[in-house]
């Protein structure tokens, strides 16, 4: 397993950074590392939607589509 080492970063955010880590009953360090972690997870969800594009070609169907026909379909229950 390997070591990171972020500098530079502000007083303030690390302030931030170290209360949320404390409301969640984490050291900082294991609260950094969820979020890295996390975020390093969300590489492989871009990747499949990319595959997903080159396979089947993008959808004529726009954001306000989608959000429209969620709507409505929140507004049938």
């Amino acid at each position: 397993m390997t070591h990171l080492q972020i500098r530079d970063v502000p007083d303030e955010i690390r302030i931030v950074l170290a209360e949320r880590a404390r409301e969640r009953g984490q050291s900082l360090t294991m609260y950094l590392r969820e979020i890295v972690v996390r975020e390093a997870s969300f590489a492989g969800n871009r990747a499949l939607i990319d595959d997903v594009v080159a396979r089947r070609g993008r959808s004529s169907l726009t954001t306000e589509d989608v959000l429209a026909a969620r709507d409505a379909e929140r507004n049938r229950s």
